[in-house]
C-alpha cells in the first residue's frame, strides 16, 4: 500500500536505492525534537479560547454586533489549525457564513476570510463563486486576485490561474512569490520555485512576521526533500518548531524523514504517535498504517486503515479526504464499484490531473486498463510531474503494452524514492 500523505510535498534521495539505516543516512537526531515532542502546553490553544469565549460573551450581550462574528471566526480558525479538531473549522465557517449574510456579501475582505475557510474544507468550487462576487467589488483586489490564482489552480483550471498570475507575478511580496513559487512547482521547475520561496522566505524574516517565517520554514523544507536536499528539509523542520513547538506538520515531516530517509520506522511511529496526542488527522492513520505494513504488521495495518475510514465517518470533513478515501476503497478494501463512483464526483468537483489519475487507477485496479490508458493519456501525462500519478500511468502503460514508455517513466520515478516511500519504491523497482 501507498497512499499519498497530503499536503507533503516530500523530495527525492538520489541514491535511496542503496539506502539502508546505516549511519551514512542519520540526519536526525531525537535529542534534539525530543524537547518538542515533550510539549504538553499549546499556547495558541489558551490563547484563541482566552479570545473565543471574550467575543463570545460580547456577542451575547450585543447580538447587533456582527463583526463579533468575524472575531470568534478567528479564534475557531487558530484552534482548528492548534488541535485538528474538524469542528473548529465548520463553527468558523458558521460564523463567516452568518457575518456575510448580514452584510449581504457586500463586504470582500468578509468574502475573502469565508473563502480561506473553504479552500480549507475543500469547498473550491464554492470558494470560486464567492471570489468573483468580490472581484466584482473590487475591494483591496489584488489580494482577491492572488486567491482567484489558488483555487484556479486548485481546480485545474491552469489557463485562467496564469492569467491571474500574470497580474501580479511581478510584485516584490511575499504574497506573489509564493504563488509564483507554487506556479513553478506545477510546472516541474522544482529548482525555480526552490529560489523563488528562499527570496519570500527573506522576506518573511527582515519583516520578522513570526507567522510567515514559520510557514516559510516548513513549505521550504518541502521543497528541499523533493529536490534531495534532505539536511536542509530538516533543519528547517526545526525551524519551524523553534517558532512554535506544537506544529505537527513539521514534526510529520521530521516522522517521514526518519521513516523513508533513514529507515527508522520504529522512531516514526514515535512522534507520530506523540503528535496524535496533541493534534486529530485521520491521515495521521494511513502514515501509520504504511509504516506497519514496512515492518510487516498486517494485523496492525488493517487497525489503523479501519481507523482512518471510522474517522472520516463524521460529516464535516466533507470531501477533504475523498481522495484517501477512493484509495483505500480500491487498493485496500477491494470495492472497486465504490471507489469508482467517488472518484468520478472528485472528477466532476475538481478536475484536476490528479483528481484523473485517482479515477485512471482506480479503473485499472478493477480490471478496466483501456479505459484508464484513455484517461491517463488524455487527462493526466504531461499535465502533472507528481511522482504518485507518474508511478500510476506507468503501470497502466505496462498493463496495456507501453513498455518503452514506462521505461522512461521508471528512470524519473527511481529519483523520487524518498517523496514516495519505500514501499512504492520497491513496486517502481519492478516496473
Amino acid at each position: 500500500m501507498n497512499i499519498k500523505i497530503a499536503f507533503q510535498i516530500l523530495g527525492v534521495c538520489t541514491i535511496l536505492m542503496s539506502c539502508t539505516n546505516s549511519s551514512s543516512h542519520k540526519i536526525t537526531n531525537a535529542e534534539t525534537y525530543n524537547t518538542y515532542l515533550e510539549v504538553a502546553e499549546n499556547k495558541t490553544i489558551e490563547t484563541a479560547t482566552e479570545i473565543h469565549d471574550f467575543w463570545t460573551t460580547k456577542l451575547e450581550k450585543s447580538p447587533n454586533q456582527y463583526p463579533y462574528h468575524s472575531k470568534i471566526a478567528n479564534a475557531h480558525s487558530q484552534l482548528f489549525k492548534a488541535t485538528g479538531e474538524i469542528s473548529h473549522l465548520i463553527e468558523s465557517a458558521q460564523h463567516l457564513e452568518l457575518l456575510n449574510a448580514r452584510t449581504k456579501y457586500q463586504n470582500a475582505g468578509y468574502i475573502r476570510s469565508l473563502v480561506q475557510n473553504y479552500i480549507s474544507q475543500h469547498r473550491f468550487q464554492e470558494a470560486l463563486q464567492l471570489l468573483e462576487k468580490a472581484e466584482v467589488l473590487g475591494e483591496n483586489l489584488q489580494a482577491t486576485q492572488k486567491m482567484l490564482f489558488d483555487v484556479h489552480l486548485e481546480l485545474g483550471n491552469t489557463v485562467e490561474a496564469e492569467k491571474y498570475l500574470n497580474i501580479f507575478k511581478n510584485e516584490n511580496s511575499f504574497n506573489a512569490m509564493i504563488r509564483l513559487s507554487k506556479w513553478y512547482d506545477h510546472e516541474g521547475k522544482l529548482m525555480a520555485a526552490i529560489k523563488m520561496m528562499e527570496k519570500a522566505m527573506l522576506k518573511a524574516e527582515d519583516a520578522n512576521n513570526t507567522a510567515l517565517k514559520q510557514w516559510s520554514y516548513t513549505n521550504l523544507a518541502d521543497f528541499y526533500g523533493h529536490a534531495g536536499r534532505i539536511k536542509d528539509a530538516y533543519e528547517h523542520y526545526l525551524k519551524a518548531l523553534a517558532i512554535d513547538p506544537t506544529d505537527a506538520y513539521a514534526k510529520k515531516g521530521i516522522a517521514w524523514i526518519a521513516f523513508s530517509y533513514e529507515k527508522n520506522p520504529e522512531e516514526a511511529l514515535r512522534i507520530l504517535n506523540t503528535i496524535m496526542l496533541q493534534h486529530k488527522a485521520p491521515d495521521y492513520y494511513l502514515l501509520k498504517a504504511e509504516i506497519a505494513e514496512y515492518m510487516g504488521n498486517i494485523a496492525e495495518k488493517e487497525q489503523h486503515i479501519a481507523a482512518f475510514m471510522n474517522a472520516i465517518q463524521d460529516k464535516n470533513y466533507g470531501v477533504m479526504y475523498t481522495s484517501y478515501a477512493v484509495s483505500v476503497l480500491s487498493e485496500e478494501l477491494n470495492n472497486a464499484e465504490k471507489a469508482i463512483e467517488i472518484a468520478q464526483k472528485e472528477v466532476d468537483l475538481r478536475p484536476t490531473p490528479q483528481s484523473y489519475d485517482l479515477l485512471a487507477w482506480t479503473y485499472h485496479l478493477h480490471g478496466n486498463s483501456a479505459k484508464a490508458l484513455e484517461i491517463i493519456q488524455q487527462q493526466v501525462l504531461e499535465k502533472t510531474f507528481e511522482p504518485v500519478a507518474m508511478y500510476h500511468a506507468a503501470e497502466i502503460l505496462k498493463a496495456t503494452g507501453n513498455t518503452e514508455d514506462v521505461n522512461d517513466l521508471k528512470e524519473e520515478l527511481l529519483e523520487s524514492s524518498f517523496e514516495v516511500g519505500p514501499i512504492l519504491t520497491k513496486k517502481i523497482q519492478q516496473l
